[in-house]
């Protein structure tokens, strides 16, 4: 979806003499964590609707995105990425949409598509600013995010790098394993209904590829949550009720995954990486001798073996 610049007179009557005095480069050198879930302020990468950084191409008018996209969940907390003044509504859309809502932080940045807890006052770095607003309703399917603009509409990439050490967010960068008995989350390889890989063919006479990743999984055993996130569901892949035609959305952290041939133990809610999901069913009842597995796939349907990969992988 196309962003455009969203400043009013008022915005821009905020002096240069307050930014040049306090620039948020100079309060902390870098923002604190701007959303729950996303403690290293990962950026949205590119979805059916777009890109996320800073200068990316808008469809249909030849424009640049003005500011930088946040990964964060639909209902997950915001928090301010430096102390400073309030100032607020600010309505993007100028629509009233779901997610037509923000606020303006001097000196001086505008934190679109989340709905504040208040809009006038002081609040300090790392204090709760308000909630994402449910942007899958406007926009099903992109990668939900706030969008984060500079007032002078510069680039606040290195600014979103939160005080920490560059080694941390290695800590974070795979999924936790998903299945009991599968530690590094093998892939299941080939059998006679096929192979588990990501874009292995499908023997349907189509000439379709899979679409997800066959992570190995006993009958029965317990599944995880990969990573945190809010749950949605019944998923039904098979649509016959056959005895795996169950499953479950996870949406969170910047991830949105299906995890299907599983029963979990509840079908909305939050849930924390690597918490009880719920249990492997019976896939040797509808397909005997095949590697047991769960299916694995992305939303968008982009590959998922790089976040799977504690091990083996392909």
């Amino acid at each position: 979806y196309v962003f455009f610049p969203l400043f009013s007179s008022s915005a821009r009557a905020v002096s240069t003499r307050q930014w040049e005095v306090h620039p948020p480069q100079q309060q902390g050198r870098h923002w604190a964590q701007i959303c729950s879930g996303n403690p290293f302020n990962r950026i949205r990468g590119c979805d059916k609707y777009g890109c996320g950084n800073y200068g990316a191409n808008r469809q249909g008018k030849g424009e640049k995105h003005k500011g930088v996209d946040v990964i964060c969940s639909d209902g997950a907390t915001v928090y301010a990425p430096f102390s400073g003044q309030l100032s607020g509504p600010i309505r993007f859309f100028h629509n009233g949409n779901a997610i037509d809502d923000g606020v303006q932080i001097s000196y001086c940045v505008k934190l679109v598509c989340i709905h504040p807890i208040r809009y006038h006052g002081q609040i300090q770095k790392g204090q709760q600013l308000g909630r994402m607003l449910p942007m899958q309703r406007v926009f099903p399917g992109i990668v939900s995010h706030i969008h984060v603009e500079n007032c002078d509409q510069s680039d606040p990439t290195h600014l979103l790098r939160p005080d920490v050490s560059p080694a941390l967010p290695q800590q974070d960068t795979h999924w936790a394993t998903v299945c009991a008995g599968n530690p590094t989350n093998e892939i299941r390889g080939c059998d006679k209904y096929g192979c588990g890989y990501f874009g292995a063919p499908r023997r349907n006479g189509k000439g379709e590829k899979h679409r997800g990743v066959d992570v190995i999984c006993a009958d029965g055993a317990t599944v995880y949550a990969p990573f945190s996130g809010e749950l949605f569901g019944p998923v039904k892949f098979f649509h016959n009720g056959n005895a795996i035609d169950d499953g479950i959305q996870i949406k969170g952290s910047g991830f949105c995954v299906k995890l299907l041939c599983i029963h979990p133990i509840r079908y909305h809610g939050r849930i924390s990486k690597g918490q009880v999901l719920g249990r492997m069913l019976p896939m040797q009842r509808v397909f005997p001798g095949i590697t047991s597995h769960i299916h694995v796939e992305n939303c968008d349907r982009s590959d998922p073996t790089s976040n799977l990969e504690r091990g083996k992988g392909r």
